[in-house]
């Protein structure tokens, strides 16, 4: 092989090295400050999300607005922090939760949702979210240990890591994850 072509291979090699770097240190960058990949870990959020499924979760959006009704969050477990948990944020502080009849009411207000995997019959009962935390519930509800239970509770604000926003394995699944409209209304900041 002649010289000039060495060197036109040794320039290709080092191009792709770099650009090999700059892409594992923007990788770390991403996962250490912007996102983090997670594991769905059982059946709690079917139908929404099933056991198994890769998400990107975005740790950087709750530095700047609080969690939002609708959102689906990763947090620690309040009960054994190494644990990570995933669920939908149903109320907010100052909001009052009741689970009855099959229903969940939100300030006074029956929630419509159409994600949900059958109406929910497990842990009636009425809830006030506390200053600093958040009431979130399974989309199985009659499957999801969540806020309704004692060693879920209502989940301090400082145990979210961030909000699912990306489905990307399976690859028949991939997209974004949606906020439900119904837990945006204006009407249910009204009630309170």
């Amino acid at each position: 092989m002649s010289e000039a072509k060495a060197f036109a291979w040794r320039q290709v090699l080092v191009e792709y090295l770099e650009a090999g770097a700059i892409a594992v240190v923007l990788a770390a960058f991403i996962m250490t400050f912007i996102a983090r990949s997670f594991t769905v870990d059982g059946v709690s959020m079917y139908p929404t999300l099933h056991n198994g499924e890769r998400l990107l979760v975005d740790e950087i959006s709750y530095r700047f607005h609080a969690p939002r009704r609708g959102d689906i969050v990763v947090f620690r477990y309040p009960a054994n922090p190494s644990e990570r948990f995933i669920k939908r944020v149903i109320g907010l502080p100052g909001d009052t939760v009741v689970v009855q009849n099959g229903a969940v009411y939100l300030n006074g207000i029956k929630l419509h949702e159409p994600y949900i995997a059958e109406p929910t019959y497990e842990r009636p009962g009425t809830y006030v979210v506390p200053p600093g935390t958040l009431f979130v519930m399974g989309d199985n509800r009659n499957n999801s240990e969540d806020s309704r239970f004692p060693d879920v509770g209502y989940v301090p604000r400082g145990n979210v890591i961030g909000k699912a926003v990306f489905r990307f394995w399976p690859l028949s699944r991939m997209g974004l994850i949606e906020r439900p409209q119904a837990l945006a209304s204006p009407l249910l900041d009204q009630q309170k």
